[in-house]
C-alpha cells in the first residue's frame, strides 16, 4: 500500500513506506557503467521494484509516461542528471514520487538533494521504506531541468564531443573561440534585477534554486532546492560598458532574448532552444523519495534533514 500524499511539505521530510508497482529506468552507459558495477538492477529487482534497462535509441520521457499511464506508483531512474530530469518531468507531472538513483558522472543533483552517491543499491531503499518531501524544477520554454540551464560559453562547450572527457580544458577552448578578438558573440540579452540591460552576454547560467557563490558555504553547491527562487549567474564580455562586467540574483522568472537559436546544456546535455526564452521556477513541483539511511540534505546546508535510526 503506498502512503497517502498529505500531508507533505516543502523542507520536511516525512516517513514513507513502500509504494505500489515501482518502476526504475536504468541507463548502464552514464557513469561508465556504475549501475552495472553495483548491481543495481539486481537489487532493485529483490526489492520487488520493476527495472527497465534502457536501449540506445529510446525516448525514455515516452518509456516513464507509459510507465505512468500503466499504474506505476512512483518512478525511479539510475543514470546522469540528464536523464534524472527527463524521468522526474514524467512523475512530476504525474504526481509521482520519485527516486534518484546516482548513477551518472558528476551527480549534481543527488549531491544538492542528500543522496549518498557512492551508496547506489543503498538509494533503491527509497522505494521500499524512506522519507519524501516537495522540491521545486525549473522550467525553461516547458522543458524542465532539475539543476540549471548554461548559455553562451558553456553552452556552447557541452556541445563538443570531447566536453565529457575533458570538461575543463574545452570549456577553456571554446571560452577563446567564442569570447575572443575574432570569435562571435552569443548575442543573448537580458535584463537583471535592477533593470539594467546586458547584451551579448558570455555567459548565462539559470539554477533551479540558487547555488552558493561565497564561503563559507561549500561553492558549487545549493543549500535549498524548495526557495521558490532561479539562481542566475552572468558574465558580460569584456568592455562591455557601465554594467559590473558579472551579477548574480535570483528571481522567480527571467527571459533571455537572442537573434537566432541558442546552442545549451540542459543538465549537462546539449539542446537547442528557440527564442524567447523563458525561465520559471515551479514551486514544489516534484515528489522525492530518499532513503533512510541517507543525509538528506546539501553539503551547504552543513546539518542533516533528519537523523537516521542507528546514527543517533
Amino acid at each position: 500500500m503506498s502512503q497517502p500524499r498529505q500531508p507533505l511539505s516543502r523542507g520536511d521530510w516525512r516517513p514513507a513506506g513502500p509504494v505500489r508497482s515501482p518502476v526504475l529506468f536504468v541507463n548502464l552507459r552514464s557513469g561508465g557503467g556504475a549501475a552495472a558495477r553495483a548491481g543495481v538492477a539486481e537489487r532493485a529487482r529483490e526489492l520487488g521494484v520493476e527495472v527497465i534497462i534502457l536501449d540506445p535509441g529510446q525516448s525514455l520521457t515516452s518509456l516513464a509516461s507509459a510507465a505512468a499511464a500503466s499504474g506505476a506508483g512512483a518512478l525511479g531512474m539510475a543514470g546522469g542528471d540528464g536523464s534524472l530530469a527527463e524521468v522526474a518531468a514524467v512523475a512530476a507531472a504525474n504526481e509521482l514520487p520519485f527516486v534518484c538513483v546516482p548513477a551518472g558522472t558528476r551527480n549534481h543533483f543527488a549531491l544538492d538533494l542528500g543522496v549518498d552517491r557512492r551508496d547506489l543499491t543503498g538509494a533503491l531503499e527509497a522505494f521500499t521504506d524512506g522519507f519524501e518531501r516537495l522540491i521545486d524544477v525549473g522550467d525553461v520554454n516547458g522543458r524542465v531541468f532539475l539543476n540549471n540551464v548554461s548559455l553562451g560559453v558553456y553552452g556552447e562547450a557541452v556541445r563538443r564531443p570531447e566536453y565529457r572527457d575533458a570538461k575543463v580544458r574545452t570549456l577553456l577552448q571554446t571560452a577563446q573561440q567564442v569570447a575572443g578578438p575574432s570569435g562571435q558573440a552569443p548575442g543573448l540579452c537580458l535584463t537583471d534585477d535592477a533593470g539594467l540591460e546586458h547584451r551579448g552576454v558570455d555567459v548565462v547560467l539559470v539554477s533551479n534554486n540558487p547555488y552558493a557563490l561565497e564561503r563559507p558555504l561549500p561553492r558549487g553547491t545549493r543549500p535549498a532546492l524548495d526557495s521558490g527562487q532561479l539562481g542566475i549567474v552572468i558574465i558580460d564580455p569584456p568592455g562591455s560598458g557601465p554594467p559590473p562586467p558579472g551579477r548574480c540574483w535570483h528571481a522567480p522568472r527571467l527571459e533571455v532574448s537572442a537573434r537566432e537559436p541558442v546552442h545549451a546544456g540542459v543538465d549537462g546535455e546539449p539542446a537547442d532552444l528557440v527564442p524567447p526564452l523563458r525561465f520559471t521556477i515551479r514551486p514544489a513541483a516534484l515528489r522525492v523519495r530518499i532513503s533512510r539511511r541517507h543525509p538528506g540534505s546539501s553539503p551547504a546546508t552543513r546539518v542533516p534533514a533528519f537523523i537516521p535510526p542507528g546514527r543517533r
